[in-house]
């Protein structure tokens, strides 16, 4: 289980996290949503020890995130996969090359390395890729590349960062349905961060909507999309801000017109 009690955060003057608390529960996939800037992938980053919180504090299976020493905190990352927002394949090296990179950190045996990256291949249905480089693949395929890096450590919780961002919706889908397939097949715990509703309904166990650094409002996916929170509406919804609408001309236009 993954808990973010009161978690506050900020960098200099910014305040982004102010009192986020969440709870995931093992075997469920957990949306969230937000605008951009909000802090969603600081909120993440608190999971696997990237960010120490200022206030609150972050618990994974029991253990104390912010106070583990070196080597525990360590021994944790292995536990939790992390599938960045780019994919943030290394151009220089092969796919199994990069899709081996935390094994050997593990000092695993060459051929239980090469079994484990064939596996993890195979897994997002790239199998035989791992002599290519990533500047041969699309974007949904280097995508597909830095799951096969998740899970090729096996672990416990997978956390994704905008993992449908920029693809086509075909692609997208199939990225979908491969966090749908870790779920089911591996009884992988997951965390994801999309602006993407129609995957967030596909995929969520539950989601949560992160508003002024804190969780808005969090439910199933029925009870999110039936919300009548409006802050909640009008992101799923899609429907501009105010600002927004300043932003585009709309009332200086308006007031041109209405000028002698």
């Amino acid at each position: 289980m993954i808990k973010l009690n009161d978690v506050y955060k900020a960098f200099g003057d910014k305040k982004v996290l102010c009192g986020f608390s969440l709870d995931v529960m093992e075997g469920e996939t957990v949306v969230i949503i937000g605008y951009s800037g909000t802090g969603k992938s600081v909120a993440i980053k608190h999971i696997v020890g990237l960010l120490v919180p200022d206030s609150g504090t972050v618990f994974v299976d029991g253990k104390e995130v912010p106070t583990l020493p070196r080597r525990e905190l360590y021994a944790l990352r292995a536990q939790i996969g992390y599938v960045f927002q780019f994919a943030a394949l290394f151009d220089s090296l092969s796919i199994g090359d990069n899709v081996a990179m935390g094994l050997r950190k593990l000092e695993m045996e060459p051929a239980d390395i090469r079994d484990r990256v064939s596996e993890a291949l195979r897994l997002v249905d790239l199998p035989g890729t791992e002599t290519r480089f990533p500047a041969e693949l699309s974007g949904g395929m280097r995508k597909r590349v830095g799951i096969a890096r998740a899970i090729a450590l096996r672990p416990k919780y997978i956390l994704y960062d905008e993992p449908t961002t920029g693809l086509d919706p075909v692609t997208s889908a199939v990225i979908d349905e491969l966090m749908i397939r870790m779920r089911q097949q591996l009884g992988v715990t997951s965390v994801v961060i999309t602006h993407d509703m129609r995957s967030a309904y596909n995929v969520g166990s539950r989601i949560a909507m992160l508003y002024d650094g804190r969780v808005r409002q969090v439910g199933t996916v029925d009870e999110i999309r039936n919300s009548q929170d409006p802050v909640v509406r009008q992101f799923i919804e899609g429907r501009a801000t105010l600002s927004e609408v300043e932003m585009t001309g709309v009332p200086e236009r308006r007031r041109a017109q209405t000028t002698p």
